[in-house]
């Protein structure tokens, strides 16, 4: 595996007392795209949400790009390279998918409102070579037909590919997604899984992925990483977290 970009360490976090995340530790490398599983309740959302800068955990150490995470605000986090999709779909339903895409971009630009209301100098340039990378993701995504759409009007499966593209947008260093698959009919599901590994080939992005599909994220994955009651049950190849006996009987609800 290469270099990590990212190491969790003995995170813990708790909520009135109810255990979260309870001493979890992996790393994720530079070209490596790593699973999170585990039951409902198992801490998969929580462990994302520090990552994000939206929970603080009681003690363990999160580094990004050699970068103490647990000091930065979730708007610093963004703009250090770390991005996000949500289990729900969380777009501008009014706007188009361009404009969706185009929002991932905010923390680029650094001109003024001035030269916004004018449409010039810095603001042009920024604005274009915007558009330019957007209309990028545009094409990896497949997205062409439905780029002037409102987002509302589209199938659910297109929304999730949109919100994915606005991701992307970010330019990320590092892509978390959560359950990127979730309520998507088995020709939709594909259509993911297959742009989630170009992600991580073609563009060269590490993924975190959170899934409660089993086929896919063992097709996908480099590593996986199994929680149960926000504590690690196992970490390791796919095949051998199939094999594990803790995961059969933790997640899988069998005996070994």
């Amino acid at each position: 595996m290469s270099q990590a970009i990212l190491t969790f360490e003995d995170v813990h976090l708790s909520f009135a007392g109810v255990r979260a995340v309870a001493g979890v530790s992996f790393d994720v490398g530079q070209a490596e795209l790593l699973a999170l599983i585990g039951p409902n309740g198992a801490g998969k959302t929580s462990v994302f949400n520090i990552l994000s800068g939206v929970y603080r955990p009681e003690r363990g150490r999160v580094r990004f790009l050699g970068e103490d995470l647990l000091t930065r605000r979730p708007h610093e986090i963004a703009a250090m390279g770390l991005a996000r999709t949500f289990q729900n779909v969380e777009l501008f339903h009014n706007l188009t998918v361009l404009d969706n895409l185009m929002l991932g971009r905010h923390h680029h630009f650094r001109y003024g409102a001035a030269a916004a209301l004018l449409w010039y100098g810095r603001a042009r340039r920024e604005e274009l070579a915007a558009r330019a990378r957007v209309e990028d993701i545009i094409d990896f995504l497949e997205l062409e037909a439905w780029r002037r759409h409102p987002v509302r009007l589209l199938p659910y499966g297109i929304q999730k590919r949109v919100e994915l593209g606005r991701a992307l947008a970010m330019e990320p260093r590092l892509l978390l997604l959560d359950e990127p698959v979730a309520g998507m009919n088995l020709e939709e599901t594909e259509d993911m899984a297959r742009y989630v590994l170009d992600i991580r080939d073609e563009l060269g992005i590490p993924v975190l992925l959170v899934d409660h599909d089993m086929g896919l994220v063992m097709d996908l994955a480099d590593r996986v990483l199994v929680l149960d009651f926000g504590r690690p049950v196992a970490l390791g190849t796919p095949a051998e977290v199939q094999r594990d006996p803790a995961v059969i009987e933790a997640y899988l609800g069998g005996t070994a």
